[in-house]
């Protein structure tokens, strides 16, 4: 029997599988991730007969054809998201725990299904999907102190920041490689402390951010801006987190960050307004190679041509 473990190379899910095998650990397992817009994994798994899939933070919509297969072939799959789904099979050998909701994610899940025992984890992974309210509620029982919430925002940040990019070569690690960091750790304070990743990763942010903050919005309204950001390694891998920042420093504005692509077009991140958290996802599934959550959504590769019928369903999309 071989284990495979899909999952999105963000923060939410590298923090739900690295709570998952602490819980249940499965040292020997296939690894299948990538950059965090890399979503439809479940392609890549050859699964037989007797074999366990576990996916983690990836829409089972735009995997479903994948999915069927390898329940055709006998594989057990158990499957934790909260992006966009549409019909959820039924089939014996699939488990599920998908929930939509704005204010959910898949560490959230992963956390409710192992009865809290890796909070710490599901915290920071809160924190990088820019869930800043749960992640606090979650983080009450813990009694870390305004101190140590800071340093699980900080890590989830930092987690989430390593995922953006258009290519691995973006990133300062592989989504895989910085999961196996973690994976020694059960307290997220020891992998701070210990390991020289964070402290890589945190210098990267600071740099990184100082750039994304000089660049003045393209389109702005009271009700939404539109950043262009350049086609440099630092732009690809800010613009997520930059969005999530602008998003909570406007809470009552949505958020577009388009980066230019090496081979054209624009990588496209959508932050819904904080205060509504809905349509994100809704305005870049009218896009080919778009999709997401009612929060936050993206879009691949959205052509040059196409930047002002974004811009217009943008700007109509939140009034």
């Amino acid at each position: 029997m071989t284990q495979f473990d899909v999952f999105n190379g963000d923060a939410d899910g590298i923090c739900a599988l690295h709570q998952l095998r602490l819980a249940e650990p499965a040292d020997d397992a296939v690894l299948i991730t990538g950059i965090k817009r890399d979503i439809e994994l479940l392609g890549r798994v050859d699964a037989a007969a007797g074999d366990r899939v576990t996916v983690l933070d990836v829409s089972l919509d735009r995997n479903r054809t994948d999915l069927q297969r390898l329940l055709a072939a006998g594989a057990r799959v158990f499957y934790v998201d909260h992006h966009y789904a549409g019909d959820i099979p039924a089939h014996a050998a699939l488990e599920t725990l998908i929930d939509t909701a704005p204010d959910s994610c898949t560490s959230l899940l992963v956390d409710a299904h192992l009865q809290g025992r890796y909070r710490a984890w599901a915290v920071a992974a809160a924190f990088g999907d820019n869930l800043h309210e749960r992640a606090r509620l979650a983080a009450e029982p813990l009694g870390v102190g305004a101190r140590g919430l800071e340093t699980l925002q900080a890590l989830g940040t930092y987690i989430n920041y390593n995922g953006y990019g258009t290519a691995l070569d973006d990133l300062f690690f592989h989504p895989a490689e910085l999961y196996r960091r973690l994976r020694p750790y059960a307290d997220p304070f020891r992998f701070v402390a210990e390991d020289e990743a964070y402290r890589i990763l945190a210098d990267g942010y600071a740099g990184d951010m100082d750039r994304a903050r000089a660049v003045a919005p393209e389109r702005a309204t009271p009700h939404g801006a539109i950043y262009v950001l350049p086609d440099t390694h630092w732009a690809r891998r800010v613009s997520g987190v930059f969005a999530n920042e602008l998003a909570r420093e406007h809470p009552a504005r949505a958020h577009a960050l388009l980066t230019r692509r090496p081979q054209g077009g624009y990588v496209v991140s959508v932050r819904a307004p904080l205060q509504r958290q809905d349509g994100a996802d809704a305005l870049c599934r009218r896009f080919p190679t778009g999709g997401g959550r009612k929060a936050a959504a993206g879009i691949n590769n959205l052509p040059e041509d196409r930047f002002d019928a974004f811009a217009a369903a943008f700007v109509d999309g939140f009034r």
